[in-house]
């Protein structure tokens, strides 16, 4: 017997009911992300900041603790140590130097680590400017993604639903943004990869639900809107937990066993698979109660011509 005749065809829930708690807690989750952003800021990795990248593999596993103590009293700044792939395998963050000073740096830095290392694999600089422009580029690159999905929607359902799911798009953005800010996970050029993925997740879902909107709108043009809506809802959800939770099966993998380097990412994507599902929810569908979408099913048959279709 498959897992998914277990649930409900129609659990008979109504989330239309909710809508203002639903705008409070998402309203309250943007203002958060963004007051976090503003006062702890990201911790920009070397992509976006400037500075230096020294891969080695040590003879035997360290201590990360203690080797981080030993180079943070070079009086070289912050110095980041993360393990990458194999316990042995270490990843150090340098801030940026200019010129001779940041030779001077890794020369410090080799000189310290000694005997320890057997083999240095590379070492990588980024300029400030170069971290600047990846910032703009990162920026416009989501900027443009959201963009580029509103007008799918647009040209795929109609503009209301394009503005809903812009704004449910951007919430899980900005609240993704805004746990990197409270976590402190370094933010680089794979975690903003991890942004635009969730909001592919999360409009994949958006555009399921809205589609099954759409279908209402045509059938039942008699019943009430936020009655079409709750049903819209309950007909897509057994789909959006299930495959919620198998993404979530796979991320809590990676991040258990992925490794420090990929803890921040897996996290992240995690985070926002959670926050894209309630905004598909939450957000997306009750955004569009505020608007009239009779108009759009006009020229559709009376309800009574056309019986209901359950599908999952």
């Amino acid at each position: 017997m498959a897992l998914i005749k277990k649930f409900p065809v129609d659990p008979g829930l109504s989330f239309l009911k909710y809508r203002k708690v639903f705008f409070v807690v998402s309203a309250l989750i943007i203002l958060a992300s963004l007051a976090l952003v503003a006062v702890r800021g990201l911790n920009f990795g070397v992509d976006f900041r400037g500075g230096t990248l020294v891969e080695i593999r040590t003879l035997k596993v360290e201590n990360l603790g203690d080797l981080r103590r030993e180079l943070n009293t070079l009086a070289l700044g912050p110095v980041s140590i993360q393990e990458f792939g194999q316990p042995r395998d270490l990843l150090i963050n340098l801030q940026k130097k200019e010129g001779a000073a940041q030779q001077a740096a890794i020369a410090k830095v080799k000189e310290t680590l000694g005997d320890r290392v057997e083999e240095y694999r590379r070492i990588e600089f980024v300029g400030p400017k170069v971290g600047a422009e990846l910032k703009i580029s990162g920026l416009l690159a989501t900027v443009l993604s959201l963009l580029g999905i509103a007008l799918y929607i647009w040209v795929r359902f109609e503009w209301q639903f394009s503005v809903a799911a812009l704004v449910a798009l951007s919430h899980d953005v900005v609240a993704t943004v805004g746990f990197y800010a409270l976590t402190q996970y370094e933010f680089n050029l794979a975690t903003l990869a991890a942004v635009l993925t969730i909001a592919g997740y999360s409009i994949n879902d958006t555009v399921v639900i809205f589609d099954r909107v759409r279908d209402k709108l045509r059938r039942f043009r008699k019943v009430e809107q936020d009655d079409l809506l709750d049903r819209a809802l309950n007909k897509t959800l057994s789909r959006t937990v299930l495959t919620s939770v198998t993404t979530l099966l796979a991320l809590l993998a990676l991040f258990l066993f992925g490794g420090e380097v990929l803890r921040g990412l897996s996290l992240g994507l995690i985070f926002g698979v959670v926050i894209g599902t309630y905004s598909s929810v939450g957000l997306a569908v009750p955004l569009l109660s505020l608007t009239d979408l009779r108009t759009l099913s006009e020229e559709d048959e009376d309800d009574k011509t056309l019986p209901e279709r359950d599908v999952l």
